[in-house]
């Protein structure tokens, strides 16, 4: 980097800073991608969406129809299609055209009722129950015997 003074006369060459001041070599992550602590909250949640969806189809014992499964951090605002009182905690967009229906699951509002990795797999499970359900025209009990009971031992 080159400073010059007011006149234009004189520049000066700054030495940039390196993070090796002390000779040991660049920093490098504090855990490698293969270990469990470099993922993030958002590709967890990602993972137990995925886990759900694929233990319902298995369930079901049917394939589902096309459907895209997704994840957002919040609903959109505006408009809000849902009352006041309550954030829906997912959303079923049913097929148009070609392109297949979409489930999609609200991050921020579920992981706000829950406490904890195994209340957050169980709701997430509840609410990709819920919307498969609608999606096939059938409740959630007849789609997960396990729906709502807390207790989802296979």
């Amino acid at each position: 980097m080159v400073w010059s003074d007011l006149e234009g006369t004189r520049s000066v060459r700054r030495r940039s800073r390196r993070r090796d001041r002390r000779g040991r070599g660049p920093r490098g992550p504090l855990a490698w991608p293969a270990v469990p602590a470099m993922t993030t909250r958002s590709e967890r949640f990602d993972d137990l969406v995925i886990e759900a969806a694929t233990r319902l189809e298995e369930t079901w014992g049917n394939p589902f129809p096309p459907v895209e499964f997704g994840v957002e951090d919040v609903p959109p605002s505006d408009p809000a299609p849902w009352e006041h009182s309550e954030v829906p905690l997912g959303r079923l967009f049913g097929a148009e055209g070609r392109e297949p229906a979409r489930i999609v699951i609200y991050r921020r509002p579920v992981e706000t009722r829950t406490q904890g990795q195994r209340e957050l797999a169980l709701l997430i499970s509840d609410v990709v129950t819920e919307q498969v359900a609608a999606l096939l025209g059938v409740t959630p009990e007849q789609l997960d015997p396990h729906y709502a009971d807390g207790d989802d031992d296979d």
